[in-house]
């Protein structure tokens, strides 16, 4: 098996609030599927996230409100985790603050050579946005 490419597809509540979310990051909605729309794509640069409305997947917000500061604070959302690779983890942040998404990881230097935060989309999806610090 060679793999060229994974496109991970969330289960979402909301197809029109899921949109909007990550149009508040910069992604952009790529296309819509079904007639009212239950299937989507949204992307940043060559990656793209699929959409699908009540299926293919699980989801769920946990009562945590943070992420890594507690012991097993990191289990409690039932949603996907997904690492989101970028030049500048800090400027992301500031975008999430700004647009009123919410944050359960401030930016840190992590033991393991990697600087994150983490964002939480509206279904308990979790984004690890990440970048290398060596």
């Amino acid at each position: 098996m060679n793999v060229r490419n994974i496109t991970p597809i969330l289960n979402v509540s909301d197809m029109d609030a899921s949109f909007t979310w990550f149009k508040n990051l910069g992604w952009t909605a790529n296309w819509e599927w079904g007639e009212p729309v239950d299937f989507g794509c949204v992307g940043s640069g060559e990656c793209e996230i699929f959409l699908s409305l009540n299926g293919q997947g699980g989801r769920g917000k946990g009562t945590n409100t943070t992420t890594f500061k507690t012991k097993g604070d990191d289990c409690l959302d039932k949603g996907v985790w997904l690492s989101v690779w970028v030049e500048n983890v800090d400027e992301i942040h500031q975008l999430a603050l700004d647009q009123g998404i919410e944050v359960v990881c401030e930016p840190e230097d992590m033991p393991w050579g990697i600087r994150e935060c983490h964002l939480r989309h509206p279904d308990g999806h979790v984004f690890r946005v990440s970048k290398a610090t060596c």
